[in-house]
């Protein structure tokens, strides 16, 4: 359970990511396929009902599927054995037409619905906190800092600015991304689904509440490695935001600090340090995301139409994606919700920068810093729930300002 990942140990992602879960997921493509069957007189009611009930009430054990699923390559094949057992009147209406890719990038698909369904509001509790920051601190100076030396003065508004712009792309990327359903049969020619094969497309994805793609993607894989890039999104702008939390508390510079709390940061061998855990723990998930994305993308050079070796490449850099995005996600709400500012300190650093400058011809000012920092907020205020829209220039929100 994250014994050497603690980011998404006991979050939100670990619980939807699960192997029972999975095990859910697939069971529950299972059903809806049947009932999405019935719906158009494929199989018969009672059949769809049964098949229904026996998938909620089947109790699997994941390590024993596991074990049963080298026989076969995939977990799909032992699953199915088991829920045929448990339905023996409608055995011949579970998984009709359908291959296991089918079932298992459809369950694969509804974990990623269900993980990023807790994962936006840590996003939204983010994108709050991280909008606070930059309207509380629009007039807080400090020195700018490029190629890890002190440039130019600014504001921390709009460094916090910077992390909400990141972080809502990301959050829009992941909110964005389709979430399809698979079904394509033996070889993606919908063969096995009946003459009312295209019309079992939009009632399966009504289903299971997916997306409904244009074809069958068993080798074509942007659904998967567009949902990863956006993970990587994620964990790229929450990791930003750590990294720079991490430089600002260092002894040294002592700009910010991370919310304190009971035992929190603790050292084994030096009492007296506080470290930055939950800016390490999301950095962690930043640097660990992209190579598993690299998997997935590797993963698209499928040949003919079914994979062998790359489809099941995907499954593990998938799930770890999903929990380490999702841990990063939670932790950078807490960090950012209780992230300590010292502006007394930014001013003492600032003020021997300032000194160089002076040698120099002086200082420029922060430019167009409250500005932008106004257009990063009206952003913000748009996307949010609840959030005016596009409401035109009417003032409130700064949105004309910012045109």
């Amino acid at each position: 359970m994250g014994l050497l990942s603690p980011v998404r140990a006991g979050g939100a992602a670990e619980a939807t990511t699960g192997d029972a879960a999975w095990v859910r997921a697939m069971l529950d493509a299972e059903a809806a396929l049947a009932r999405a069957q019935s719906r158009l007189g494929e199989i018969p009611g009672d059949a769809a009902r049964a098949v229904t009930a026996a998938a909620r009430d089947l109790r699997i054990d994941p390590s024993d599927l596991a074990l049963r699923a080298r026989d076969a390559g995939n977990p799909v094949v032992p699953l199915i054995a088991r829920l045929r057992g448990a339905v023996p009147g409608a055995a011949g209406h579970v998984h009709r037409g359908a291959t296991s890719q089918d079932i298992l990038d459809t369950a694969a698909m509804l974990v990623a619905a269900r993980t990023r369904a807790v994962v936006l509001p840590f996003l939204g509790r983010l994108l709050d906190a991280l909008a606070g920051l930059a309207d509380a601190h629009r007039d807080t100076p400090m020195a700018g800092r490029t190629l890890g030396r002190q440039a130019v003065p600014t504001v921390f508004g709009l460094r916090a600015a910077g992390w909400l712009t990141g972080c809502l792309d990301a959050r829009d990327r992941l909110a964005a991304a389709p979430l399809p359903v698979q079904l394509g049969g033996a070889a993606g020619t919908m063969a096995g689904y009946g003459e009312h094969a295209l019309a079992l497309l939009p009632l399966f994805a009504e289903e299971t509440g997916l997306d409904e793609p244009e074809l069958p993607w068993h080798t074509v894989r942007t659904p998967v490695t567009g949902l990863a890039s956006a993970l990587a999104g994620v964990t790229g702008a929450t990791g930003k935001l750590a990294t720079d939390v991490i430089l600002l508390a260092q002894s040294e510079v002592g700009e910010a600090g991370e919310p304190p709390a009971p035992g929190r940061g603790g050292s084994s061998a030096m009492p007296h340090k506080r470290n930055p855990v939950l800016s390490i723990m999301i950095r962690s998930a930043a640097l660990q995301v992209p190579a598993l994305v690299q998997i997935i993308l590797s993963s698209q050079v499928a040949e003919h139409e079914r994979p062998a070796g790359a489809w099941h490449a995907e499954w593990q850099p998938l799930r770890e994606c999903l929990r380490l995005a999702g841990g990063a996600a939670e932790t950078a709400a807490e960090l950012a919700e209780g992230l300590r500012i010292f502006p007394d300190r930014m001013r003492a650093n600032l003020d021997g920068l300032l000194a160089v400058l002076a040698e120099h011809g002086g200082a420029p000012g922060v430019g167009a810093a409250s500005a932008l920092i106004d257009r990063a907020l009206a952003r913000h205020r748009r996307t949010r729930p609840g959030g005016c829209g596009d409401c035109g220039d009417c003032g409130d929100c700064g949105e004309a300002a910012a045109r």
